[in-house]
């Protein structure tokens, strides 16, 4: 495990932040154009201080790109050169635990130092998807057991040259591994396992601090952590003022209201919301979205640090979903100002 992977906070309190990106695909624009925008924010972000970029794995969305994961891992990975490039993360049930040790094997060896391996149970899609992706239904009960196995495929001690099945390459090479979760399950795994544990904030609030919680409480050392550490997903939408960063939050709205109608489609551009969803519709985006902070600079700045007095956690991976890429572009500038990633940054 590389040491540079986790950092406490320092003396003056501020934390890693991270990026988490879905490629996302505007209406009217194509996957092609979303992984060059993916790249240019991924080469912004090393820039701007932010500690690690990593993409999500869904299937079956015509507005995210990001279903073969490790393959964008690669691309991302090729056209930056420190910023931390991982899977936030590769739904493990999905996959051949063989399969992703060679993958991730490849980008280690590829890119050594900088791939993160987050693994998560769910299907990252609906049931008919999860279906032509795993043969069977399942509910992702066997993750314990898909996770051991891959992680002896990285364990040069539990292989050797006799050894049946050996994932070349990846036996032997350090590939940090998280946990990610919205409940209380892979929680409890990453404390068992003494692992670090990343929670869904930005999708899944109503569990959040009970998730921290037993994590905490249950967590046991291990050769890759003494204590806990916790990353939590966060959505930010940022802008020079308060009412731009809500304007361009009814994107993000829509993509919540969409889900709630259980309907797909591309990322939409930023739309007078009255009129577009009942109240009973309108109450429960926004509860799902209620951990989310949007404004400008200064209620950025207040949102973040009450955010992390609340939680406690060690780093924070944000998500922004934001129509147009220069506004979601400015977005990240301003978090990373205003949350002391850098001094100052020159107008681009």
């Amino acid at each position: 495990m590389s040491a540079s992977s986790f950092h406490q906070p320092d003396q003056s309190g501020h934390i890693q932040l991270s990026i988490l990106d879905l490629a996302p695909i505007n209406a009217g624009s194509t996957a092609a154009q979303s992984f060059q925008n993916s790249l240019d924010l991924a080469q912004h972000a090393e820039k701007w201080g932010y500690h690690r970029y990593w993409v999500a794995e869904h299937h079956n969305m015509p507005g995210v790109a990001s279903s073969a994961t490790s393959v964008v891992i690669g691309y991302l990975a090729a056209g930056t050169s420190t910023i931390r490039i991982g899977a936030g993360g590769i739904m493990l049930p999905n996959h051949a635990p063989l399969v992703i040790a060679e993958q991730f094997g490849t980008l280690e060896s590829m890119y050594p130092g900088r791939i993160d391996l987050g693994l998560g149970r769910a299907p990252g899609s609906d049931r008919r998807t999860t279906l032509a992706l795993r043969r069977d239904i399942n509910s992702g009960e066997d993750f314990p057991e898909l996770l051991d196995e891959l992680t002896k495929f990285f364990d040069e001690s539990a292989t050797s040259y006799h050894a049946p099945v050996r994932a070349v390459p990846g036996e032997g090479l350090h590939v940090p591994i998280w946990l990610l979760g919205s409940s209380d399950f892979s929680a409890r795994l990453a404390a068992q396992k003494g692992l670090p544990f990343a929670f869904a904030g930005h999708f899944s609030p109503d569990y959040l601090q009970r998730a921290i919680r037993m994590y905490r409480e249950y967590f046991q050392p291990s050769d890759v952590l003494q204590e806990p550490y916790v990353m939590l997903g966060v959505n930010i939408v940022a802008a020079d003022t308060d009412e731009e960063a809500e304007w361009l939050s009814t994107t993000m709205q829509q993509q919540f209201l969409n889900i709630i109608r259980g309907r797909t489609g591309q990322i939409q551009p930023p739309a007078d919301m009255s009129g577009k969803w009942t109240d009973y519709e309108k109450a429960a985006v926004e509860k799902q979205l209620r951990s989310s902070i949007k404004g400008g600079p200064e209620t950025i700045k207040r949102g973040l640090e009450q955010y992390i007095q609340e939680t406690g956690v060690n780093e924070l991976i944000i998500t922004s979903m934001i129509h147009d890429h220069q506004a979601r572009l400015h977005s990240y500038d301003i978090i990373s100002r205003v949350a002391g990633l850098r001094e100052s940054v020159t107008a681009e």
